[in-house]
């Protein structure tokens, strides 16, 4: 028999609407799980389980009284730990915020209470969600519960270790460079960076203002649509979240969905150097099953891409040296105890509260944004990504989504990728699509020796509609996303 936390979140939302399980239930077993696994996986930074028991015995409340309920009411949910939550310490994976409880939620946070959903606890991450693998975070590694000697990806590493763990339904996590989407692809779950805009910043704890998006893990596809038609949507205290209208996510997603007649580019660009041929040939061969289903695809190119990486990293660390200028142990935080006047105070702060690959980040882009620098970088990086985003809108004149691989490897061991260049290279095939603003989700598509591989689906700017059927359709095609991590290694 299935046990509970093992069900996807839609069919843990059927069960409860039916009564067949309570929320308690539900999130006790899930609150087991995480006893059982944590101490291998490590997916948590903290566990909130007085909090989640909380708001599972408030949903069943409301059930009994016969309230109408969100299709999310009772269902466990992570939270990765730079999404502000009131009364729960919020650490963006960093000592400087160890003590850092905010007195107010992120609107993703709100509108998931709103909708009736159930914390079980914040997820770890690389600090200020800066890093690949999760090896930056300032606390501890997660491991992925695919191999706990491998990553789980990062930053939004606990994220996906906790939905591949089984230890949450569903989490939220933050993609900046891919932060999102490859984690869900060495996990084997579903991950989805909405469009740029699509879902509120607010109460996020800034790495990159213009790249930051947050977003869905599911063990599906439906389970990332039913998440994301909770968070999308405008929100007046964030100026670059847009008005459009926000569709049913999950209307499409039905038994007899087709993709008949869609238009899949594939771009060579993503097949170069550094992917595996492996990875690439799983690739391949999902992009043939969506044939195979009625879809046509082709070979395409988007030139501007070599660019991509070398841009992102100016453009990202210059935006994080600005926002991080904040957290300068006066305000709030981690504040040294070593007396040396205010300018003393915040350096001795910051060298105690930062880890390397923050700190390593600030000076690269304090260094781009000065005097005599900024032309020679930021400015030209500034341009290059106007080049990206004139290739992705020339593509999109011609088919409906492109297809590549999400990660160029499949999971890699701890302290693999010691060396800085190597672990940036894990990001190549998702940067792109930070830098055009655009929507892409990662699915898993098959195996290399026992580790998951993803397929990245990049679709037209709010057009997660169509990313979302193309990825239900091959789902359903396919058995990858049925089978879960045994938790041996």
């Amino acid at each position: 028999m299935t046990a509970l936390y093992e069900l996807t979140a839609h069919e843990q939302s059927a069960k409860l609407a039916t009564k067949e399980i309570s929320a308690r239930e539900l999130t006790e077993a899930h609150l087991r799980r995480i006893e059982a696994v944590e101490p291998r996986v490590r997916a948590f930074l903290s566990i909130t389980a007085e909090v989640a028991l909380a708001q599972a015995e408030a949903v069943d409340a409301k059930r009994i009284a016969g309230e109408a309920l969100s299709p999310l009411a009772g269902i466990p949910v992570a939270l990765k730990d730079n999404l502000c939550t009131t009364g729960t310490v919020t650490t963006a994976g960093s000592k400087i915020l160890y003590n850092f409880v905010p007195p107010y939620d992120a609107t993703v946070v709100q509108k998931l209470k709103t909708a009736g959903a159930v914390f079980v606890g914040k997820a770890n991450l690389d600090e200020f969600a800066m890093g690949s693998s999760t090896e930056n975070s300032g606390f501890h590694t997660t491991r992925n519960p695919w191999d706990t000697e491998r990553v789980p990806g990062g930053s939004s590493g606990g994220s996906a270790a906790a939905v591949a763990a089984c230890e949450a339904s569903l989490a939220l996590g933050s993609d900046t460079g891919g932060s999102i989407r490859q984690p869900a692809s060495l996990c084997g779950v579903v991950g989805l960076k909405p469009t740029y805009g699509r879902v509120s910043r607010y109460g996020l704890i800034a790495y990159a203002s213009s790249l930051d998006q947050i977003g869905p893990f599911g063990r599906d596809v439906t389970d990332c649509a039913f998440l994301l038609n909770a968070i999308a949507g405008h929100d007046p205290y964030d100026t670059t979240c847009n008005n459009l209208p926000v569709p049913d996510y999950t209307a499409n997603l039905t038994p007899d969905v087709s993709v008949k007649g869609l238009r899949i580019g594939v771009p060579k660009e993503f097949f170069g150097e550094g992917v595996t041929s492996e990875v690439a040939s799983l690739v391949q061969a999902a992009i043939a099953k969506l044939v195979q289903l009625g879809a046509t695809a082709e070979e395409c190119s988007l030139p501007a891409t070599e660019y991509a990486l070398a841009s992102y990293y100016i453009i990202a660390p210059a935006e994080c040296s600005s926002n991080l200028a904040r957290f300068d142990g006066v305000k709030y935080g981690l504040r040294s105890t070593e007396l040396a006047g205010h300018i003393g105070l915040t350096e001795k702060t910051r060298d105690e509260g930062f880890g390397d690959e923050v700190k390593q980040r600030i000076m690269i882009g304090t260094y781009t944004l000065s005097a005599g620098y900024y032309d020679a970088f930021y400015k030209r990086a500034q341009q290059a990504r106007t080049l990206i985003l004139r290739d992705y809108i020339t593509a999109f004149e011609k088919y409906d989504v492109l297809l590549t691989p999400t990660s160029p490897t499949p999971a890699f061991k701890v302290g693999e990728k010691a060396d800085p260049l190597a672990m940036k290279l894990a990001d190549i095939c998702t940067i792109p699509v930070n830098m055009a603003g655009l929507p892409a989700l990662s699915l898993p598509c098959g195996f290399v020796d026992g580790l998951p591989v993803g397929l990245q689906i990049i679709g037209k700017a709010f057009d997660e509609a169509t990313i979302l059927r193309t990825a239900f359709a091959y789902e359903q095609a396919t058995t990858w996303h049925s089978q879960r991590a045994s938790l041996e290694n």
